[in-house]
Formats: structure tokens, C-alpha cells, sequence
């Protein structure tokens, strides 16, 4: 590519360089003519236009020859420019490449990363459902825990009623065993009572016997007033 560039601009020199030598070629053969011209002219005035011809054709030659040294420079220029703009167009080219690399790259990941979304859209759809479902769950579990608690206070308060209906039967329990005891109490007392009057009674049986044997009977007193005794004992709470 640079050896094209090269050739391209050396071959514009050449052009320029021949366009102007014919020029000057032309400008030569132009004043010939005219001076050779048959014209009824003067010698004076023939050479004062010769001069001004070769003046012209001094300045235009000057003209030439710093035009030619400005093409040459601008010629240098554009082979410098030339250089920098290859060197650019390579940096460039390598940075396109570059470019094209990470674009494909991008590419790639954003198709990733769509892909990825996607799943992550289905996940979402799924967990909605589970929530959905789970919140139909816990609904009923709370509802279930309601009946529950209902139950439970319903339990507790039976509890307490039962608790209080066993209390209050062992307070009765108690207050039975109480009178229990002082019942057996009582009727060791009275059996004991009953056994003294019993024996009180043989000994009176006795003394009677005896005095019976040794006199006439007498009154039945004495074994009225022990049996009013005996009574009178078991009466005695």
C-alpha cells in the first residue's frame, strides 16, 4: 500500500515538473513567433518588447522555480503527512480489530446475559407460585392454630375446672377422713365406755348375788342407775 502511495505521488511530480517545461516551451516559441512576425514593427520597439517578454519570462521562470521548490516542499510534506497517516490508518486498523474483539466479547456476554435473565424471569415465576402457595399454607395453619388455641383454651379451662372439682373432693376427702378418725375416736371411747359399764354391770351382778345369799332381796336401784349410766355415756357425742 505505501509502495502504490509512493509510485502515485512520484508520478504527480513528474506531471507537474513536464507541465511545466512545456509551458515554459510554449512561452519560448510564443515570443519567437511573435518577434519573427512580418509586422511593420521598429527595432527600438521590437527590443523594449523582447526585454519585456524576457522579463516576464525571468519572473515567470522565478515564479516557476519557487513554485517548483513550494511543490517539492508540500511533495515532502505529503510523503511526511503520508507516513503518519499509514501509521494512523495501521493504528487504527489495530484498534478496529481490537474493537471488533471486545464487541464480539460484549456480544457474547450480553447473550449470557440474557440467557441469564431468562432463567432468572423462570425463577421468579417459580417463587411467586411457591409464595402463593405457601401463603395458602400459612392460611390455614393460622386458621388450624385458631381451632387449635380455641380448643387449647377450652382444655385449660376443663383443666381448671377439673383441678378445682379435684381439689375441692380432696378438701371432702380430707374433711371425711377427719370425721373418719373422729368417729373411730368416739367409738374406741364408747366401746371403752361400754366395756367399764359392763364390767360395772357383772359387779353389781355380783355384790346382788351376794347380798341375795345372805338376806331378803332388796330394791333393783342399784343396777337401774348403771343401766342409766350406759346411756347416758353413749349419748355423749
Amino acid at each position: 500500500m505505501r509502495m502504490a502511495s509512493s509510485k502515485s505521488s512520484q508520478t504527480t511530480r513528474n506531471i507537474i515538473i513536464a507541465c511545466l517545461a512545456l509551458w515554459s516551451i510554449i512561452s519560448l516559441i510564443t515570443i519567437v513567433v511573435w518577434a519573427t512576425s512580418p509586422d511593420m514593427k521598429g527595432a527600438s520597439q521590437c527590443r523594449a518588447e523582447l526585454q519585456a517578454l524576457q522579463n516576464t519570462f525571468d519572473t515567470e521562470k522565478a515564479v516557476q522555480a519557487k513554485n517548483k521548490l513550494a511543490l517539492e516542499e508540500m511533495v515532502r510534506h505529503g510523503w511526511a503527512n503520508q507516513t503518519k497517516l499509514l501509521s494512523r490508518i495501521d493504528q487504527l486498523n489495530d484498534q478496529l480489530k481490537q474493537l471488533n474483539l471486545s464487541l464480539e466479547a460484549c456480544q457474547q456476554e450480553n447473550a449470557a446475559l440474557n440467557a441469564n435473565i431468562t432463567s432468572l424471569e423462570n425463577d421468579i415465576e417459580f417463587h411467586k407460585a411457591i409464595e402463593a402457595n405457601l401463603t395458602a399454607q400459612i392460611s390455614q395453619q393460622q386458621d388450624l392454630i385458631e381451632n387449635l388455641q380455641l380448643n387449647l383454651t377450652q382444655v385449660v379451662s376443663k383443666l381448671e375446672s377439673c383441678s378445682a372439682q379435684t381439689k375441692a373432693a380432696q378438701l371432702l376427702q380430707l374433711s371425711a377422713e377427719k370425721q373418719q378418725q373422729a368417729c373411730q375416736t368416739r367409738n374406741q371411747h364408747l366401746e371403752k365406755q361400754v366395756t367399764k359399764c359392763k364390767q360395772q354391770s357383772k359387779t353389781e351382778s355380783t355384790h346382788e348375788s351376794q347380798t341375795v345369799n345372805d338376806g331378803p332381796p332388796g330394791p333393783t336401784s342399784g343396777t337401774a342407775m348403771v343401766v342409766i349410766v350406759c346411756i347416758s355415756l353413749l349419748l355423749i357425742p
